[in-house]
Formats: structure tokens, sequence, C-alpha cells
């Protein structure tokens, strides 16, 4: 029997016998019965199974016997009968118990993150209440590349991190670092990047005057990267023959810029207003005029973190998720920017980060823009975004052979996990966990990836 049939079914079994759910007095009339079955408890909300699972222990207490049970219900009806039941045992408290699960295994947690706009919602959830909310005493400790995040969360110095979006990828399938099975439950921000160049280079709009340029990406397994070089490609550059790209941390990009060792870069925010803002850079492109929607950042942790701890889990991934949903609302957003400006978070001029989650900001050339969306935040983890991501690693040679992309997808970015959750703080997620979309005006589709792969001109396979 399932612990979420309904007791109060005259004519189903609660005790063993016949078949495994009860019901039947054999297993080739449960088989019959079980599509129908199924289809029902998936309609089912988690209170009412839940509900349902503590009815059923009472109702085997008070009738230890199916036939008494089953003579009971038929006289007084299942609307009468819960009525009853409910006067003298508290179902309603005893089933709020239940759904609760069990304790948090550990409070005090350790989140490391980078001093970037990407990392909003794990930044605020800090000083905006948000962990402490959901029953988590959680430091965040500002770090300052992403190698160190990946070295201090691999050697369980930080209990989850601030992440780019491909690394639980590259983490899980040892590209750059031994394998260990890595996990990315929500991400942290859509949008929010730009394509930056020197103030010197303002006359050099055209990419494919920008041979011989020096360019900065955050991490080698970054979005950033996969975005410049897609752009890069798609103007005829070569971005391992006609250009040099290098991995520069964050909050050493607009210095670099200034002292001429790079010509631009495409990066985080604040680094790209910032840039503006010192008057050393303008703003070429955004990020989402290449693929308007993308993935950049994300909210990592072990395998073993989320086997292992499963209700500290769940409670820091609604933290986040929480957090992630009250950064959405443009209304919230200048109260966001002053909580994350400070030393210990971001660091930043307020204005500067307003002018970065508002949308409306200087764009170095002279012109203020308005663009709402310049910087977005979903936290639900698609899993045909860890698929293009795969693509892109392959296209560029830090992955090699067969993938199971899939597979892949479905382990790390965790669609499923992030679905119930969503739900349980008030959310409505997507009700399929793929989806397809365009970079580029070019279509992806997810069901096919090596042939994706293999439409581009310009690749290292």
């Amino acid at each position: 029997m399932s612990i979420f049939d309904d007791p109060f079914d005259p004519k189903r079994r609660l005790h063993t016998g016949g078949c495994a759910c009860g019901r039947h007095l054999s297993a080739a009339e449960h088989e019959r019965d079980v599509q129908l079955q199924c289809a029902a408890i998936e309609t089912t909300n988690d209170e009412k199974r839940y509900e349902g699972v503590v009815a059923s222990a009472v109702m085997r207490a008070v009738f230890p016997q199916d036939a008494s049970r089953r003579a009971f219900l038929k006289s007084v009806g299942a609307s009468t009968a819960l009525a009853a039941l409910s006067q003298f045992f508290p179902l309603k408290t005893a089933t709020e118990v239940f759904a609760q699960g069990g304790s948090i295994e550990k409070r005090d947690l350790k989140v490391g993150f980078i001093p970037i706009t990407c990392a909003t919602p794990i930044i605020m959830a800090h000083p905006m209440g948000f962990y402490t909310k959901h029953g988590l005493n959680v430091e965040v400790i500002k770090t300052a590349g992403w190698a160190v995040i990946r070295d201090k969360t691999l050697n369980k110095e930080y209990d989850a991190a601030h992440m780019l979006s491909p690394m639980p990828i590259a983490i899980s399938l040892g590209a750059g670092s031994n394998p260990v099975p890595y996990t990315a439950p929500a991400i942290e921000n859509i949008n929010g990047q730009a394509i930056t160049l020197s103030i010197k280079h303002k006359d050099k709009r055209d990419p494919k005057s920008w041979k011989g340029f020096k360019f900065a990406v955050p991490f080698d397994y970054s979005m950033h990267n996969y975005l410049l070089r897609y752009y890069l490609a798609e103007h005829g550059i070569d971005p391992d023959t006609d250009v040099q790209i290098r991995a520069v941390p964050p909050p050493e990009m607009v210095a670099n810029l200034r002292a001429d060792n790079i010509d631009g870069f495409l990066g985080p925010d604040p680094m790209n207003q910032r840039a503006v803002f010192d008057g050393v850079g303008f703003i070429h492109l955004l990020s989402k005029d290449i693929w308007d929607g993308h993935p950049c950042c994300a909210f990592a942790a072990s395998k073993e973190f989320v086997t292992s701890s499963p209700n500290t889990y769940a409670a820091l991934l609604k933290a986040i998720v929480d957090a992630t949903a009250f950064a959405t609302k443009a209304e919230n957003r200048k109260q966001i920017a002053e909580a994350i400006a400070p030393a210990n978070y971001i660091n930043q001029p307020v204005t500067v980060l307003e002018q970065i989650l508002t949308g409306t900001f200087a764009d170095g050339l002279g012109s203020v823009q308005r663009v709402p969306n310049r910087v977005d935040f979903d936290p639900f983890p698609w899993e045909s975004f860890a698929i293009w991501i795969m693509t892109q690693m392959k296209r560029w040679g830090q992955i090699k052979g067969d993938v199971d992309y899939a597979g892949v997808a479905k382990q790390v970015y965790l669609a499923t996990h992030t679905t119930k959750l969503m739900k349980e703080v008030g959310l409505t997620p997507p009700t399929s966990t793929s989806k397809s979309f365009s970079v580029m005006g070019k279509a992806f589709d997810p069901s096919k990836p090596e042939d994706y792969i293999k439409a581009f001109a310009i690749k290292r396979v």
C-alpha cells in the first residue's frame, strides 16, 4: 500500500495482503489499475498526501481490522468519519509536523562568493535576512577568484558557493580538475554581462577590426568565455589565433584595462559599469544582445553535501530561491543595491550598482541607455542551458569524446529539486526542465547537440 493512499476509502485495505498497494485481491488486478492511480497521485499536492499519511496511521490504530473500518465508513461516510476523527486527534498539527521532515543537520554554514552583481541573491540573502528566515546562520565570504572558489569548495572549506554556471559541469566532468560530482540547483542571474572596450577603441566597433586584441574573461569555464568566443567566431574572428583571451579575476579587470594590459573584456558587472564610471572604457555590447536570457552564475554545492545534509541543503536552496524571487522585482532593485554595496560585499558605489540593477545606465559613449532586463534573476536551472554549455566546451576542445549531454545535465542541474522547492516558497516553476532558445539568431535544439557543434565553421573539434 502506498503511504499516500486514501484511508477514508471503504474499498481500500490499510493492511498487507493481496497486492503491493493493499487495495486489490491480486497483483494482476493491481496492475490493471496502476496507471489510473499514478495519474491521480501526480496531481495530488504535498499537503493532501501528508494528510493521508497521518490519517492512515490513526485509522489503523482506531480500526485494527479492515472489516470494521469499512463497515464504519459505509455507515457514516468519509466526511463524517474525518470530522469525528479530528475531534479527538489533532490531524492538522500532526500533518504539519510530518510535512516539515527532518531537522536541519547543520545551521552554521560558509558560502563563498566573488564580489560581482551576478552573486546578488547569495549576497543579499545575508544582510536582508533570507538565510535567517530559513533557519540558517550563513557566513558569506568574499573570495578573490574562481579557481580559489573551486578549490575551497572541493576542500570543504566552503559548504556551498557562488560559481560560474559552467563550473559545476566542468568539475563533474573532470575538466580543469579531478572529477567530483557537483550540482547547480539554482541559477543566480540571467543576462548581466557586457563586452567592454578600452576608451581608446571608440572607433573600432566592428569586431572584424579586433585582430590582435587582448581580451580578458573571468575564467576558462565561464559563460563569458563561451559568449565572447561565440561572438568573435560569428564575425569571422578565430578566438584562438586572431586574438588573445586570458583569464583575469573580475576585481582586476578595470585595473588591467586602465593599465593598457588588455583591450577589452567580456565580464560581469559591476566591472563594465565601473569602467564607464572611471572613464577608462565603454560598453560595446550587452551580453543579452548575444543571447537574451542566458545564464551566467549559479549557486553550487557538491553532490556529497546535497545527499549527506539534505535538510540543510533544502533550507539553503530555499533561501537562495526566495532571495532570487525578491531580486526579480524592479521595485526592490535600489534597496538591493544599497544592501550589497558595502566593502564586505561588492565594495562599489551605490550609483554604479543602481545603474546596473535598474537598467538605466551611462554607456561611456555619451548616451544613457534604458534596458530594464540588462540583468535579471531566475533561479530555474534549465537542463538545456547545461547542454548548450557542454556543446561549447566540446567545440573549443575543453572536453573530448562522447558526451552524455542529457545525463550530465540532469545530474548537475537539479531542475526537479528546484521545481519542488520553488513551489514550497510560493513560486510557480516551469512545467518542463528543458527549452529551446536562440543565440545570435541561431536556434538551439537541446535534443541535437552534436549537430549543433558540427554546424559551426570555427571550432576545435
